[in-house]
């Protein structure tokens, strides 16, 4: 066994005992740690298969702006753990179907389709990391997909910003639409006033001493 051979083996454990710590660990924010743990280790892992712009992509994108917003709504979010652990083992039995069911047919589909698979490249020429061939992949088979990703990206960035946008009354906050349907009569409003003379002030009667 080589030395990335070994590296294989460790960055896939590190990346299975995260990945459970995902969905075991108690408190949100350190799921979210471990999942950033677990972007690594794939990172990891598609260094070792000579694919570094997958991997830049995956430590940049993931760790370094999805998994930074979510961790920040986590935290910024008021969270009842107590209350979401409620009722868990209730739904046990039906999580546990649905999972057997997704890993039959997970494994159905990829049984089907390795079983009389036949490589149609010399892998010597395939070039995962390569940008120019993703570049031409993402941006003309698979655009609409992209897109769509994109856009739900963003619905997710709005629904994040949405749930933490709380009416505090110790701030100051206007309503955006009150500001834009407001007319010119109401920004300013001349008063009609006379005027008025101020008179100096009598000057006090001075007595002379005797």
């Amino acid at each position: 066994m080589d030395f990335k051979t070994i590296l294989f083996y460790a960055f896939a454990l590190i990346l299975i005992l995260a990945a459970t710590r995902v969905i075991t660990a108690r408190n949100p924010v350190h799921a979210v740690l471990f999942l950033v743990l677990s972007f690594f280790s794939a990172a990891g892992i598609w260094m070792l298969l000579q694919a570094e712009f997958l991997a830049i992509v995956l430590v940049l994108v993931y760790v370094g702006a999805v998994m930074v917003l979510f961790l920040f709504v986590v935290m910024m979010l008021d969270i009842n753990i107590d209350r979401m652990r409620e009722g868990f083992w209730g739904y046990l039995p039906l999580s546990v179907t649905v999972g057997a069911i997704i890993v039959l047919e997970m494994a159905a589909v990829l049984w089907h389709g390795f079983r009389n698979f036949t490589p149609s490249i010399a892998p010597v020429n395939v070039n995962l990391g390569g940008t120019k061939e993703l570049g031409m992949l993402i941006y003309t088979t698979y655009v609409f997909a992209f897109e769509i990703a994109a856009v739900v990206l963003l619905v997710a960035i709005v629904a994040a910003v949405a749930l933490t946008l709380r009416k505090r009354k110790d701030t100051k906050h206007f309503d955006p639409g009150m500001a834009v349907r407001v007319k010119r009569n109401d920004r300013l409003k001349i008063i009609k006033m006379d005027a008025v003379v101020e008179r100096p002030a009598a000057e006090p009667d001075v007595k002379e001493a005797p």
